[in-house]
């Protein structure tokens, strides 16, 4: 059985903080570029940014204020 195997070719990988390194792989031909949109570089698991809420309408104030004193007792 000949050809039954993808074609194994040099890659350019491109980070979103414009670095880019050479690796091997099945996609696409010999010299394709991926662009990342996320990366090390840009994902907050990564970068340790948390999530930040916008508390555009008040509804997360109104949430605390409504349920500042709610403590659920488990034991």
């Amino acid at each position: 059985m000949k050809n039954i195997h993808p074609d194994y070719h040099e890659i350019t990988v491109k980070l979103t903080n414009g670095h880019s390194f050479k690796t091997r792989s099945t996609y696409g031909k010999e010299g394709t570029v991926v662009s990342l949109d996320i990366d090390p570089f840009s994902h907050p698991v990564w970068t340790g940014e948390g999530q930040k809420l916008v508390d555009t309408g008040g509804q997360i104030s109104r949430f605390n204020k409504r349920f500042k004193g709610f403590a659920i007792n488990i034991k």
